[in-house]
């Protein structure tokens, strides 16, 4: 029986592709049958979490923590040098040009991404800002979140600061960053379901040798990544810790 992985589904689809290499990989590295399961959203995902369908998954820091508090999962590698960041912005040469500008009844475009999501409302604090005076429109995807900005249909939007990053230069001379998280300690992590803890070591092992191996070396840079590097435990209970007081 085949081994469920899945990624947060907050990635750029133009590293699908690349996903399913890294998947391939994985199967010629530990001889196991791994199928990549994609999900379009937050709610999917979340769904079959609690179905208990994923085997491994590269979560990102608000799912990281959940599975590890209340499933047990386990910490395998993160990504190097990626933290995950958030910013707000809104339409270039308008009249809101910093947090501090937003008023009751901003309309906010935003995806499902839990912990952008919460960065974002962190971020709008200073404004006095928070759930219970602001408008929250969810878009599919940050693309939309952009043209929700360019269209006037919301006065600030969320991102995830790696994917406003890429987005077209077109776009992003249309829109104005009012503020950019600087946590640097949260990411995304590569995750395994206890019952698979036997495995755990091969997973590592294989993971962390694609760097060093021109094949795995291209399907990392086809997911955005330069390089896995291990995590400890301590790490992802600080992460947690951190998340949790974020949201308090």
């Amino acid at each position: 029986m085949s081994l469920i992985f899945t990624v947060s589904p907050d990635f750029n689809t133009k590293y699908l592709p690349g996903w399913f290499v890294v998947n391939t990989l994985l199967q010629r590295q530990t001889g196991e049958a791994i199928h990549l399961e994609t999900f379009d959203d937050f709610d999917s995902l979340h769904a079959a979490m609690a179905q208990d369908k994923i085997d491994m998954i590269y979560a990102n820091p608000f799912d990281a923590a959940r599975l590890v508090r209340d499933h047990g999962f386990v910490a395998v590698v993160r990504p190097h040098a990626r933290p995950d960041e958030a910013i707000i912005a809104a339409k270039a040469g308008g009249s809101i040009t910093a947090v501090e500008h937003l008023q009751p009844g901003t309309r906010i475009a935003s995806t499902d991404n839990p912990d952008v999501h919460m960065m974002g409302m962190i971020m709008i604090e200073p404004a006095d800002l928070d759930a219970s005076n602001v408008s929250v429109q969810l878009r599919p995807n940050y693309v939309l979140v952009a043209k929700s900005l360019l269209t006037g249909e919301a006065d600030v939007g969320f991102f995830l600061a790696e994917t406003f990053d890429e987005l077209s230069e077109t776009v992003r001379k249309q829109l104005h960053v009012l503020v950019r998280s600087q946590i640097y300690v949260i990411s995304h992590v590569f995750l395994m379901h206890p019952r698979v803890a036997s495995k755990i070591d091969a997973f590592r092992t294989a993971l962390m040798g694609m760097a060093g191996d021109p094949k795995g070396q291209m399907a990392l840079d086809d997911v955005g990544i330069s390089k896995w590097e291990t995590v400890e435990q301590e790490d992802v209970e600080f992460m947690i810790d951190l998340m949790v007081a974020l949201t308090a």
